[in-house]
């Protein structure tokens, strides 16, 4: 009769714990939220030639958000490139500065001449030359050594003729004919070969990228390198796009094709999926059934085959303002944090289910029942 009664006792306890843990349990309506927002900032100044991305969509990392505008720097003559100073993200002019240029480009014009109509034959034709005038070109002293070039330049008596064919060596006196036999009647004035300086290419901004390399051959009109307003304080920029460093979703974008931005502006927000929490309202009785730490179940209410873990971060200590003038519920935010997945969406309607602990029972104690009291022995009659 007695472990009868102790079990019955026992029983009762763990019913009514389980009806404790039971009314512990909480089911919460929530939302997936961006729990942070990453600022694009534009990296240097210049104008948005395009702009790839609207508010609202997904990107991955190494998407491009906006494209710049560049300065295009083109050969102006034929030759072969003969020396590159600069790569994306150097100061065009600092490299200027140092190199005398950004790079150099030598031309198919190798030699000019420098030379007088004071060793001209006397004639009044030959005492007067013309710019763009073709002419004849040949060694005083080596007859092998000839080419042909044009009068480019007049100062008064002075000429000067760029050789654009032939082959000589720096330092030969030459004379120069109007005629290609060379007839003493034709001869225009005598000089010597110096080289002609490579043409120096320079620009201003930022180098955004460059197009060629030394020793390239290059046409005129090819493109040599592109260059940014400003500079870019020692941030690295290949190519004129500037791109998500993570993946996530574009909440914002103020850059506009056509517009000017200055390095430093923000130019667009993204949330970012790493950065998803799911939002909670909790009622002022409920929040004492829960506190950061506590482990719960998500499921999506579009697919409850879906399901997820989550970790209460924090509950707000202040209530949140109620959106209805008719009720006078108090609630709180309760912020939970979870690992998503491609399934997983900002906006996302979700419930959250949570089982507290229960609150400490005197049934947790160990039950005991009275020891029933033994009887007293009788006592012997006294002889």
């Amino acid at each position: 009769m007695k472990a009868m009664k102790r079990i019955a006792v026992i029983l009762f306890a763990v019913m009514m714990a389980a009806g404790a843990a039971h009314a512990e349990t909480l089911t919460l309506d929530g939302t997936v939220e961006a729990g942070v927002t990453i600022p694009v900032y534009a990296p240097i100044g210049g104008t948005v030639e395009s702009v790839s991305v609207e508010t609202g969509m997904h990107v991955a990392a190494g998407d491009t958000l906006f494209s710049y505008r560049t300065e295009k720097v083109y050969a102006s003559e034929d030759g072969t490139v003969t020396g590159v100073f600069v790569t994306a993200g150097d100061d065009a002019e600092k490299a200027t500065e140092r190199y005398g240029a950004d790079m150099y480009i030598e031309g198919k014009t190798l030699y000019s001449v420098n030379s007088s109509i004071s060793n001209a034959y006397a004639s009044v034709e030959n005492k007067f030359v013309h710019t763009g005038e073709r002419v004849y070109v040949v060694c005083r002293t080596d007859s092998s050594r000839r080419g042909v070039g044009i009068i480019t330049g007049i100062d008064g008596s002075s000429y000067t003729v760029l050789v654009s064919e032939g082959s000589f060596i720096i330092g030969d006196s030459v004379a120069i004919y109007r005629d290609v036999a060379y007839s003493d009647k034709s001869r225009l004035g005598r000089g010597t070969i110096a080289r002609v300086s490579p043409t120096a290419v320079t620009a201003t901004g930022a180098v955004a990228s460059v197009a060629v390399q030394d020793g390239d051959e290059v046409k005129r009109g090819d493109l040599l390198m592109e260059t940014l307003n400003g500079t870019f304080d020692g941030y690295e920029m290949p190519g004129t796009d500037v791109t998500a460093t993570e993946e996530g979703v574009v909440t914002s974008v103020t850059a506009e094709a056509g517009a000017t931005v200055t390095q430093g502006d923000v130019v667009a927000q993204i949330a970012p999926i790493s950065g998803m929490r799911i939002e909670a309202a909790i009622s002022a009785d409920e929040r004492k059934s829960l506190k950061a730490g506590d482990k719960v179940s998500i499921e999506l209410e579009a697919d409850e085959s879906k399901s997820y873990e989550g970790t209460v971060r924090y509950i707000t200590e202040l209530p949140e303002e109620s959106e209805s003038e008719e009720t006078e519920e108090v609630k709180y935010k309760v912020i939970i944090d979870f690992t998503p997945d491609g399934s997983v969406f900002f906006g996302m309607a979700v419930v959250v289910n949570t089982e507290g602990q229960p609150a400490e029972a005197e049934a947790e104690s160990e039950v005991t029942e009275p020891e029933e009291a033994e009887p007293a022995e009788a006592e012997e009659p006294a002889e």
